[in-house]
């Protein structure tokens, strides 16, 4: 008999324990859906993509009532994709915040890497990061040649590879899987950017800060601890979580030498450089007691993930979209070829129409950062009027749901049609900022926090393309399979194409 009394007061203590985790606050909207709980645990046995749970089980109540209860990091939120809610949303800074892990789960090996940034920060803090950081980030003048050498050294890489998976009779025709090279591409093009450094991740092998970015990744998403953070408390319990932070730090302390011993630095000061990259700035921040270290080394950090991760897997996503749909891809080739250089610059690749309206509609059906809850009421709020939100609550978007719901964009909204953006660039441009302005489209957010990076993510996406298609053609491999990541960033997984060198182009 005590037995079972052991056991039934044991599982009723199991089950208040449960309740209390995963109940719906009552102060939470009622007139708006609540997506089952499930849905944000499934990764947990099923690899299903982004779009794939999206359109089983989000895409009707979120088209429907703008916005829905959701579970994620530990938490019941609130995630919004109607287009009038998220203009509220971006215009009122003072009510919702910008706020990131370091405030929502502050022990967590995600918080550990980003730390205090400029991204997900709020008020006097993100305006001195702003005012530090911004002239780095909207450089008129940025050198594209470190850009064009980069992107041809990936393109005959690609090209080499091909090469040998032919001769070795790898797969059906031969094939490369590019997203290992591409993040590689990004990461250098970023570091001669922004850090002024050559991570030389294209030239030499096993470089370690790179190498470090896979293990971060595969780290970071990890569904058991994406959705319940709290884990993260107990590293002497879960080794896997120590093994996480002992690879944060690794990270960091890695990127923090390799700004302070770049051998560039020297040279810089002798020079006294006009220009300055965005670590300049900030060591200059750091030197007069503007900003602490470990303010330093969090904006560090932030700098180099967010300024090579949405590029890299916007590239990814282009060639698996651009691979089967060949008809874009040859008219956009066309436009490159009668450009008849190898050298683009930002001012040629800025005025050609069809390139700009290719990678806008690349960043609608693939916006790579596809939801992000990183705001949180100030007080209580009233959304669009009758959603009435507590204060304290977590409220985010989902950039992949609005920009493929028809109500906003048409019956053709999933469908990729690059025709859809205007003729001429400064019809692309004002309508690229028409449809952000009334939030329709956010790949990059929007109005006073929106991506400080979007013009240079921009001007390389154009300037890889231009390299690429001028060279080489291709094609999806016929044994891949499209499967896009199932959580995090946004793109296809292991994105295996075929290579065939363009007649005009070089060999």
């Amino acid at each position: 008999m005590a037995v079972i009394t052991v056991i039934s007061l044991g599982c009723l203590f199991i089950g208040l324990l449960l309740w209390y985790y995963f109940h719906v606050p009552g102060d939470l909207p009622r007139q708006i859906p609540l997506i089952p709980i499930y849905v944000s645990l499934i990764g947990l046995w099923n690899d299903m993509g982004q779009d794939e749970i999206y359109e089983r089980w989000l895409r009707k109540p979120l088209e429907k009532h703008g916005a829905v209860i959701i579970w994620f990091a530990g938490r019941w939120n609130i995630l919004v994709t109607r287009p009038q809610y998220l203009t509220e949303i971006f215009r009122n800074e003072d009510l919702y915040a910008k706020a990131g892990s370091q405030v929502k789960i502050p022990w967590s090996v995600i918080a550990s890497l980003v730390g205090d940034n400029i991204i997900n920060t709020h008020g006097e803090t993100w305006k001195l990061y702003t005012q530090i950081m911004k002239p780095g980030m909207q450089k008129r003048d940025f050198d594209t040649s470190p850009m064009v050498q980069k992107s041809q050294k990936l393109v005959d890489i690609f090209v080499e590879k091909q090469r040998i998976a032919e001769r070795d009779g790898i797969g059906q025709k031969g094939g490369v899987v590019v997203n290992i090279d591409v993040q590689k591409w990004a990461i250098d093009v970023m570091g001669e950017a922004f850090l002024d450094h050559d991570f030389q991740c294209l030239e030499k092998p096993h470089v370690r800060v790179e190498e470090l970015q896979t293990i971060i990744k595969r780290t970071l998403f990890k569904p058991l601890y994406f959705n319940f953070p709290g884990l993260d408390k107990y590293p002497y319990i879960f080794t896997s979580r120590r093994r996480a932070f002992a690879i944060m730090k690794e990270f960091e302390d890695k990127l923090y030498n390799i700004v302070l011993t770049n051998p560039r630095k020297q040279m810089r000061e002798k020079e006294q450089i006009t220009s300055k990259q965005v670590v300049h700035l900030l060591e200059e921040a750091l030197n007069v007691g503007s900003i602490t270290d470990r303010q330093f080394r969090s904006n560090m950090k932030i700098t180099f993930l967010t300024a090579h991760e949405n590029v890299q897997q916007l590239m990814s996503s282009t060639f698996w979209e651009l691979g089967k749909n060949q008809e874009v891809q040859e008219r956009l080739r066309k436009e490159i070829l009668e450009v008849n250089t190898d050298t683009p610059t930002a001012e040629i690749v800025n005025r050609m129409p069809y390139l700009t309206a290719t990678i806008f509609e690349l960043l609608r059906l693939y916006p790579p950062v596809s939801q992000l809850i990183n705001r949180v009421t100030l007080r209580p709020a009233v959304l669009g009027g009758d959603i009435r939100i507590p204060a304290n609550t977590w409220v985010g978007w989902n950039a992949y749901g609005v920009q493929i719901d028809k109500n906003v964009w048409g019956p053709t909204a999933q469908e990729f049609i690059p025709g859809r953006w205007g003729t001429t660039v400064d019809e692309m441009q004002a309508k690229f900022r028409r449809e952000t302005v009334r939030g329709a489209y956010i790949p990059f957010n929007a109005h006073t926090r929106k991506c400080l990076g979007q013009g240079f993510a921009l001007l390389e996406m154009k300037i890889m393309l231009f390299v690429l298609l001028r060279r080489t053609k291709w094609t999806i491999h016929p044994d891949y399979t499209l499967k896009l990541t199932p959580g995090g960033i946004l793109a296809p997984i292991g994105c295996k194409v075929v290579f065939t060198l363009n007649d005009h182009g070089d060999e």
